[in-house]
């Protein structure tokens, strides 16, 4: 084949390296510095087979790594292309809404709630919310834009008595944290944030337009009030693909 490769670019059958490896290495230098166009697809495996003399099953190893780390996605009947930079997300690092961060970075918000509704809570959400067995909260679950491109999910439960206000506000185009303080009249003081690694499933990986057992980043908050009572129990699911999570630790 015509390479798109660089001739000093080769595998070492002798190297104790596994092949894949030294493989997955090449290949990320290349999605890295040289394939520019995101609309055309890498070369398929039986020509990066070819062109460094290795089998196609080490290919695919090399490849589903790449896919499994966020730099890869496949399309069905198309190949498989380089996924676009991931957005350097602040959440764990400050309290602000989504729209704001998304903007601060250049990037279109938007949100599409998928329900908003009042339900009796559960143990865990009583727990959270440091709320009596079946009291009445809002579950409100939101799925979220960047560029119009969906970024996270999330499910949020609030206790009712103190937040019913939401519920008449138009949540797809008004900040929660900018309704709990204006309409709600409370100030928001801290949150403590769970980071998880895990793989979406079926329901989610339709709304986040991904593969079922894509890598997510799974997020559990807990925002609380100046007077340290929790207002806010959240759970979100971020595409892995499509962010990263910087944490500034200073001594």
């Amino acid at each position: 084949m015509s390479s798109v490769f660089s001739k000093d670019k080769v595998i070492n059958k002798n190297n104790p390296m596994p092949l894949y490896y030294q493989l997955k290495e090449i290949l990320l230098e290349y999605i890295t510095n040289q394939h520019t166009d995101l609309d055309v697809p890498i070369p398929p495996e039986v020509e990066i087979s070819a062109h460094f003399e290795i089998s196609r099953p080490t290919v695919r190893q090399a490849i589903n790594e790449l896919v499994v780390e966020g730099y890869l996605f496949r399309v069905k009947g198309k190949g498989t292309f380089v996924s676009k930079s991931k957005i350097n997300q602040s959440f764990l690092r400050e309290l602000d809404s989504f729209n704001n961060e998304m903007r601060e970075k250049g990037l279109h918000p938007s949100t599409k709630v998928l329900r908003a509704t009042v339900i009796n809570s559960d143990r865990k959400i009583s727990e959270a919310l440091q709320i009596p067995f079946g009291m009445e909260v809002i579950e409100l679950r939101r799925l979220r834009f960047a560029n119009d491109e969906p970024i996270v999910s999330v499910i949020t439960y609030l206790p009712y008595e103190k937040c019913k206000a939401i519920l008449s506000k138009d949540l797809e185009n008004e900040s929660l944290y900018q309704i709990l303080q204006d309409e709600c009249g409370y100030i928001l003081k801290k949150a403590v944030r769970q980071l998880e690694a895990s793989l979406v499933g079926e329901y989610e990986a339709e709304l986040l337009r991904v593969e079922r057992g894509a890598p997510i980043q799974y997020i559990k908050t807990i925002t609380y009030l100046s007077d340290d009572t929790p207002i806010e129990y959240s759970l979100a699911k971020y595409r892995g693909d499509r962010n990263k999570f910087t944490f500034e630790i200073e001594r």
